[in-house]
């Protein structure tokens, strides 16, 4: 640095002193310039780069903050940490299980350490979490890498599709386990960015989360037949996971159909069940950055978020103020996004998609309109998830009134896969709503869909029965407002780069 300073002086006859600018006379015409050319260290102190962001000088305690600015900041904060609030909360409504098992029935839980597998789909009488498929077989569990490395097994699936999830405290994917990755059965290891254990022999791979905290999510696909439910319960059960130390190179099983029942989380209200309230989240927000580190570039929030906190622990009306924001960003900001209009961009014909999914970065927008419509995106590599609020004039979906509807797929233009795909229908809260054919979606997964004499495939979306005709296509709706949701499972490159649409939802009554 002071020899890139010493050839500005030469270059500009400018000589910095004291941090100031004092420039040299120039020789006078006809005069000789008898002045010496001498080059002088300049001794200068350099300021230490940061380590960490408790290492940036942030706003400076005792520093009025106007309610103006609380507000802004308030509401920033609020959007950027929901998602991460929304991921903390839900392991803490698995912590204090005793062992694997299923809540009310239902729902696969377990403690850390461990996952819960299902042995079928997910039941329809479910609301801990929105937009759940029919079309694989799920695990669940919440570990703390850090403190407990955990193994995973991965038994051979053969031609089965398979993807094992794994978010991080951002709801990012960390880990590349699944058929489209030609993963290898074996054992596979979950670590903490700060674990410094050796890995054992045996060990198949290594994946090392960037949070203490993650989410395990195992994605097995089904057939709906009894059959394939037969030969995927044997599959099924050894997808078990355990503590690092319990390793000892042998695949292990778990009769996961057997499990215990726990009693079911009570639930105000029709709609998910909620993991972020407004009055508490400033309240609970330092345990959550205490856990997950900054991203490279986001020191700066880290020492806004810290300054706000230090003033609202000392000064009740900052505090109000925070709380405020907080209720007006869920309000104003938050409850927009579960509007599938308002989550990802346009990919034709009134249907939305991210294309960044689990793989968020900055993109704290699409992070929380995610978590809040649909949380536990795969990575977009890995599923494509597509959806609509409208029809084909842009009205609002709805089963009310005889309303018909229907979806045709061109010949040979259902979702271009390599894995399998589907068409999901959603009640207004985007959970399944109860019909007498016990059917929630269709796709690759049924195998009576009747094609039309022209090879293409038309589905039937209402309230009513369309008749026995069209029964085996028929995906029923409520007599309410309703969402659809497509998921294009190991997608292929026409779905990657949008040159594949969506056929529009067309009111046909």
């Amino acid at each position: 640095m002071t020899t890139f300073r010493g050839i500005l002086v030469l270059l500009s006859g400018t000589m910095l002193i004291g941090g100031c600018e004092r420039s040299k006379s120039p020789p006078q015409p006809g005069a000789a310039d008898t002045t010496s050319v001498k080059t002088e260290a300049i001794s200068t102190i350099q300021v230490a780069p940061p380590t960490s962001a408790a290492d940036i000088g942030g706003t400076p305690p005792g520093t009025v903050m106007t309610p103006g600015y609380i507000d802004t900041v308030g509401r920033m904060i609020y959007v950027w940490g929901w998602p991460l609030m929304n991921h903390y909360n839900r392991s803490l409504a698995m912590v204090d299980v005793p062992e694997p098992g299923r809540n009310g029935g239902i729902l696969p839980v377990a403690p850390p350490g461990s996952i819960s597998m299902l042995t079928d789909y997910i039941k329809a009488d479910q609301n801990f979490v929105a937009c759940p498929n029919q079309d694989t077989v799920y695990g669940a569990g919440y570990q703390h890498l850090d403190t407990l490395p955990v193994v995973i097994q991965v038994p051979d699936f053969g031609d089965r599709f398979f993807v094992y999830q794994m978010a991080d405290a951002r709801t990012e994917s960390f880990c590349s386990i699944g058929k489209q990755y030609d993963s290898k059965p074996g054992f596979y290891l979950l670590a903490g960015p700060n674990w410094k254990g050796e890995v054992p022999k045996g060990i198949t791979g290594v994946c090392r989360s960037s949070t203490d905290l993650v989410a395990v999510l195992p994605r097995i696909f089904m057939d709906d037949t009894a059959e394939d439910r037969a030969a995927v319960k044997s599959l099924v059960n050894q997808v078990v996971l355990y503590p690092l130390n319990q390793f000892d190179g042998k695949m292990k099983t778990k009769d996961w159909a057997s499990t215990p029942s726990f009693p079911a989380p009570s639930v105000s209200g029709s709609g998910e069940m909620k993991f972020v309230s407004p009055e508490k989240f400033f309240d609970e927000l330092p345990t959550i950055i205490k856990g997950v580190p900054p991203l490279p570039g986001e020191e700066a929030l880290y020492s806004t978020i810290n300054s706000v906190l230090q003033a609202a622990a000392s000064d009740p009306k900052v505090k109000e103020g925070l709380v405020k924001a907080a209720v007006a960003a869920e309000n104003e900001v938050i409850s927009p996004l579960f509007d599938f209009r308002n989550n990802g961009s346009p990919v034709g014909n009134g249907w939305t998609s991210p294309s960044n999914g689990a793989q968020w970065g900055f993109d704290y927008l699409s992070r929380t309109a995610s978590a809040k419509s649909n949380i536990y995106d795969n990575a977009a590599n890995e599923t494509r998830y597509i959806y609509t609020d409208v029809d084909q004039n842009g009205v609002r979906l709805s089963g009310a009134a005889n309303a018909m509807y229907t979806v045709t797929f061109p010949k040979g233009q259902t979702p271009p896969v390599k894995g399998f795909w589907s068409l999901t229908l959603y009640n207004k809260h985007h959970l399944f709503e109860p019909n007498p054919i016990n059917r929630f979606g269709v796709g690759t997964k049924n195998k009576d869909l009747k094609p039309n004499d022209d090879g293409s495939l038309t589905l039937y979306i209402q309230h009513a029965s369309p008749g026995p005709d069209r029964a085996s296509n028929w995906l029923p709706a409520p007599a309410d407002e309703f969402s659809l949701y497509i998921r294009a499972y190991w997608p292929d490159a026409a779905i990657i780069e949008r040159t594949w649409s969506p056929p529009a939802v067309t009111r046909t009554q």
